[in-house]
């Protein structure tokens, strides 16, 4: 993979969690690389600035204000697009929730249910909705934002890292199933980023420690160039690398 970045110019993106923090500054970079960005998120004032942004550097994006807990909202972006557009050409999904930080005996029912709804549900449910969209584009590129918990297991992160977990094995059946097509799916870790659910997490963390979510967010970006090879992996943004893993024969 190159770090260089990608010319976008003519493709179509789409980003969930598209309101703030990582989502927030890679539908930037992506807009700024030429690409018309679709932005989903539940918060109206976060995607109108979004909105602001991308048309002061030029670009374009349509806003779909969208609770990812609404499963037949998710399946009528993917018709929406069909019907505007008839493919897609990069797909984010970066929405997602902590939940609480908590021994997983303690954890409430509808907690986990919820976290497992948003990370994870809707992660298939959008993987449904526009995996014809993307095998539609020349390259289709899909990214799913993981995280370190899925892999650690650490104490008392055990629904955020399960569902984190589940989203890399979709990711990597999903990559394995279209390996001889151009669509490459890939996952990312970003690592401990300034974000709001980053302080939820650790509320005695100094943010200034950490990586500003522009800086993630252009890391990653290289993985919706239409030059990019690599699929079924995980980009591990710290470490400025893929993690390889052993593909099923």
């Amino acid at each position: 993979m190159t770090d260089r970045k990608p010319d976008l110019k003519g493709r179509l993106a789409l980003v969930t969690g598209a309101s703030r923090g990582i989502g927030y500054f890679l539908a930037k970079e992506l807009a700024a690389a030429g690409a018309h960005v679709i932005a989903v998120a539940r918060t109206v004032g976060g995607l109108e600035e979004l909105d602001d942004e991308i048309k002061a550097l030029g670009g374009e994006a349509t806003l779909v204000p969208l609770d990812l807990t609404d499963m037949a909202g998710i399946d009528r972006i993917g018709g929406a697009i069909h019907e505007r557009w008839g493919k897609l050409d990069i797909m984010v999904a970066n929405a997602g929730m902590l939940g609480v930080i908590s021994p997983i005996g303690h954890v409430e029912a509808k907690v986990f249910e919820k976290v497992m709804t948003v990370n994870v549900t809707s992660t298939w449910r959008l993987i449904r909705a526009v995996d014809p969209l993307l095998r539609a584009s020349d390259a289709g590129r899909a990214i799913l934002l993981s995280s370190g918990a899925a892999h650690s297991a650490r104490a008392f992160w055990g629904p955020y890292a399960a569902s984190k977990a589940a989203v890399e094995a979709l990711a990597r059946s999903w990559a394995d199933e279209t390996k001889n097509m151009p669509l490459r799916v890939n996952s990312v870790n970003p690592g401990a980023t300034r974000t709001a659910m980053r302080a939820l997490a650790m509320p005695g963390e100094d943010p200034e420690t950490l990586p500003h979510p522009s800086e993630v967010a252009a890391a990653i970006l290289p993985l919706a160039s239409p030059e990019l090879t690599e699929t079924g992996l995980i980009l591990d943004v710290p470490k400025g690398c893929f993690t390889r893993y052993q593909m099923p024969a």
